[in-house]
């Protein structure tokens, strides 16, 4: 079995200063080693079940469906695994691999806040030490995810640097890295970044695409179109992972489109605006200026704003394998309130835009058709957006009378 590429067509590669060209060698050896050892699978497989509640349920959403009118929609619930998210899938694969190199403690970017939490909470069960690198605007919208981190006992840095977002905790931990490999390991949280990180994460995310395949084949669906949302690209490429070498189904990412067109505000690589460039250690499609320079991104998500997409993604993207949809804050926003109302589940705000693209899929279908959605996490860290963006009526004067109370104790 393959279990590493160093480029995906003309994009991945490992374009990184000097003193990272040997971690990421002896990353690359050890990652080989253990995913050929059936000891180190084992003990994944154990904690996959034990610890992060796998598989995940697949759920024939059948309110959504009769209320669309159109193909059937059935939800991967992602979300009910361990801390909320698929975030946690690769969290552990990599702390394992960590720990079985010696590396003791662990560095994390985060941008929504799973990555950081699942990271945070793995390295409580494990007994590593957890620095996590946070934008400061990050910080502020998903400061719920802050808190549970630091309750896990990591440490939390706030990155104030530039947009004060995803990419910049990316290069804060890059920093980071480059002085302390010696036992630091980088936990990247995302399929991209200079190789072996694109390969790793896939491989420890495409548990998800697995047991979605086994559980149409129980079920007697054939899916013909599987969806997920896209900022970095890990959910996505983990889901699409054991169908990528077949023709069929339709595999459909969703890019952040934010507010609309124009550099800053949205963060839609693939549907249309993304230049070839090199950021954070790999070559990929990118938002960029004339100049090179990265450009500015928006989303009511704090988990799509990254300017780059992973590798294999761009080059799927490019071959036609992956086709690339856009969804709007709105759009998001819709799609978290209609699945609340029709199933009694929360999409995370990234989730809700593979939930927007798929139900645009289905109603334009017959009721014949079946098209998977991936809730890659649920909405609970995202509260306080989500109140603020669907005018809660009483939300403000809430936190008033709790910022009251808080002060008064």
């Amino acid at each position: 079995m393959k279990v590493y590429n160093d480029f995906f067509g003309p994009y991945g590669g490992r374009y990184v200063a000097e003193v990272l060209h040997g971690p990421l060698a002896e990353l690359e050896e050890a990652y080989k080693a253990a995913i050929a050892d059936n000891s180190f699978r084992e003990e994944l497989d154990r904690i996959r079940r034990e610890y992060i509640g796998r598989p995940t349920p697949l759920l024939y959403a059948e309110n959504a469906t009769a209320r669309i009118g159109g193909g059937r929609i059935y939800i991967k619930l992602e979300g009910l695994a361990n801390t909320g998210a698929h975030k946690v899938n690769n969290v552990v694969g990599q702390a394992l691999l960590a720990r079985r190199m010696g590396k003791r403690r662990i560095i994390a970017e985060t941008g929504a806040g799973q990555h950081g939490l699942a990271a945070a909470a793995v390295c409580a069960r494990l007994g590593l030490e957890c620095v996590v690198y946070m934008g400061e605007v990050d910080i502020d919208r998903q400061r719920p995810n802050v808190f549970w981190m630091e309750l896990f006992g990591a440490t939390v840095v706030p990155v104030g640097s530039g947009s004060r977002t995803l990419k910049d905790a990316v290069n804060e931990a890059l920093r980071d890295w480059a002085s302390s490999f010696t036992s630091t390991h980088y936990l990247l949280g995302s399929a991209l970044g200079p190789s072996p990180y694109p390969d790793m994460v896939r491989e420890f995310q495409s548990v998800i695409g697995r047991e979605t395949r086994q559980q149409l084949e129980e079920a007697g669906v054939n899916a013909e179109a599987l969806v997920a949302c896209v900022g970095g690209g890990s959910n996505s490429i983990g889901f699409f992972s054991p169908f990528i070498e077949e023709t069929t189904p339709r595999l459909v990412g969703v890019e952040a489109g934010g507010r609309g067109r124009g550099a800053g505000n949205h963060a839609s690589r693939l549907s249309g605006e993304g230049r070839p460039g090199i950021v954070h250690g790999y070559k990929s499609l990118f938002l960029l200026d004339d100049d090179g320079q990265v450009l500015p991104t928006h989303s009511v998500s704090a988990g799509l704003d990254y300017p780059g997409v992973g590798p294999q993604l761009a080059a799927l993207g490019e071959a036609g394998r992956i086709e690339f949809l856009t969804a709007t804050d709105s759009e998001a926003l819709a799609a978290l309130k209609f699945f609340a109302a029709t199933e009694g589940i929360v999409f995370a705000l990234e989730s809700a835009h593979a939930g927007a693209a798929g139900m645009k899929i289905a109603r334009s279908w017959p009721k014949d058709r079946s098209v998977v959605i991936n809730m890659s996490g649920r909405g609970d860290k995202d509260l306080f957006i989500a109140a603020r963006e669907l005018g809660a009526a009483n939300w403000a004067e809430f936190l008033k009378a709790e910022a009251a109370r808080c002060e008064s104790r």
